[in-house]
């Protein structure tokens, strides 16, 4: 069977600034307008003749927004795709498309993706309905699957908010780091910092006055605490609005359509894996054995290294998943870690932001032929994973990809006591602020049995304690789910 080699050829990213509910265009028209921008950067038309078109699943109630977005372009007929909720399914589902124009399926497809976060936010806020379209229908194509991510044990402690489980992982790394809190303050306020410098000089990000680590982690009137340790300025910024499209074809079809070469970027290998489903589950909160699985294959798919990869983007939702990533993958901390700024400064448009991290680095590899890029997704709690490497020059063999599942499966899964009444170990723990300061801990306890337990605490004078002293490694009473020292 011949194997066509795909190309992405095709980029964009636009945003809008809101004025007025009046003005304010819905996601739907932004991804119509990103296809079209990105169609415009490869310099032809013709791209718009794609056999399916991609779309991202947001937060908005269309069903099938392909459909209308391939009516917009004049490719009726083009299958329609869907992906899940997710980080990841960005990454995914280029691997995915790559593979399709490799088997020839498909000799144009296009990805794309939008979020108003900072259009409905403003709504909200004003109790104005924007009254979007619905766009019913069923999408020809699904790539993944929606799945309930909360174990029993998690909805009983009102468990599964990001901003309530990455403290947890972050608190669970800082223990297992020996950094003290205050230096674990400074050290994560510092990788922040580094993140803030590259969104200054990222013509395309959200946030573009670089804050100093100081700033970062100093509670102000701007900087309001959120879940300790993490201030707003930790948090990925999901009040956006933001588009982006990619494009992809064979190389046969580029050619044919007279994209010049200084455009094109070859995806050489892609890879995906899930860490367990149910965060209680995992071995433990300061590790990611699908990261450590899936990016592992993917660097050595395509003979690198982390020193050999010259730019890469890692999924900056918040400070523990940067650190996780470096610690899994052998990344130094100390280099560029991102090509955007990441999710708190370039903008966080929630599911889509892989789509601009992938656009920024096919714009950067543009300008630097020969360099290697490299992409990482994350969807979930640190959970569900996708890797792609990205160069101007032509892979050695033809894109490939691996699905690490099996082997991430077969990792330590712990069991959970959904009501445990009696002692256990700290393991991580997060302090939820409200608007009177602190107001919830929600904490993991080690059993002696190596199973896990979880418990809650509403003592501010307690709560307030868990912000100043370290807690991971004290020794944890739970009774119906209170948790007491």
């Amino acid at each position: 069977m011949t194997q066509h080699t795909s190309v992405l050829v095709g980029i964009s990213h636009l945003e809008q600034r809101f004025t007025d509910f009046e003005s304010a265009k819905e996601p739907v028209q932004l991804m119509i307008e990103a296809v079209n921008a990105a169609a415009e950067d490869a310099g032809s038309k013709a791209l718009l003749d794609a056999g399916s078109v991609r779309v991202i699943r947001g937060i908005w109630p269309y069903q099938d927004p392909a459909r209308a977005i391939a009516q917009a372009i004049g490719s009726p007929n083009a299958e329609t795709v869907l992906s899940p909720y997710g980080g990841n399914f960005v990454q995914t589902v280029l691997n995915q498309s790559a593979l399709d124009i490799q088997s020839g399926q498909h000799d144009i497809i296009i990805l794309t993706g939008a979020e108003c976060g900072n259009t409905q936010a403003k709504a909200a806020k004003a109790s104005q309905d924007l009254g979007w379209a619905e766009l019913p229908g069923t999408p020809d194509r699904l790539i993944g699957a929606d799945k309930d991510m909360r174990h029993e044990a998690e909805i009983a402690i009102r468990l599964g908010r990001p901003i309530q489980i990455y403290p947890i992982m972050e608190t669970a790394l800082r223990h297992a780091s020996g950094l003290s809190v205050d230096a674990h303050m400074e050290h994560i306020s510092k990788l922040w910092a580094g993140f803030s410098d590259v969104a200054a000089s990222n013509p395309n990000a959200w946030i573009r006055e670089a804050k100093s680590a100081e700033e970062i982690r100093t509670i102000s009137d701007s900087n309001r605490p959120v879940s300790f340790p993490y201030p707003k300025l930790m948090n990925s910024n999901n009040n956006v609005d933001q588009a982006a499209a990619l494009i992809l074809v064979s190389e046969e079809k580029a050619k044919a359509l007279g994209i010049a070469k200084d455009k094109w970027i070859y995806p050489w290998a892609g890879t995906d894996a899930q860490d367990h489903y149910y965060f209680s589950n995992r071995d433990n909160f300061h590790s990611s054995p699908a990261i450590r699985l899936a990016g592992g294959k993917c660097l050595e798919l395509t003979g690198s290294t982390p020193n050999s990869i010259d730019m890469i983007d890692i999924y900056s939702c918040f400070p523990v998943a940067v650190q996780i990533a470096c610690r899994e993958l052998g990344f130094d901390m100390n280099r560029p870690l991102t090509v955007t700024g990441g999710l708190t400064f370039a903008g966080g448009p929630l599911n889509n932001y892989v789509m601009h991290s992938i656009a920024r680095m096919a714009q950067l590899l543009r300008d630097n032929p020969g360099k290697r890029g490299m992409i990482t997704a994350n969807g979930g709690y640190i959970t569900k994973h996708a890797f792609g490497i990205y160069s101007t020059e032509a892979p050695e063999r033809p894109f490939q990809h691996a699905d690490l599942q099996d082997q991430v499966d077969a990792t330590l899964k712990r069991d959970v006591v959904i009501e445990h009444q009696g002692a256990g170990t700290v393991e991580g723990y997060s302090v939820m602020y409200g608007p009177q300061g602190v107001s919830k801990a929600f904490v993991a306890a080690r059993l002696d049995d190596g199973r896990r337990a979880w418990g809650t605490s509403e003592d501010r004078d307690l709560l307030q304690s868990m912000t100043n002293e370290e807690f991971c490694g004290r020794q944890v009473n739970l009774a119906n789910h209170e948790a007491t020292f």
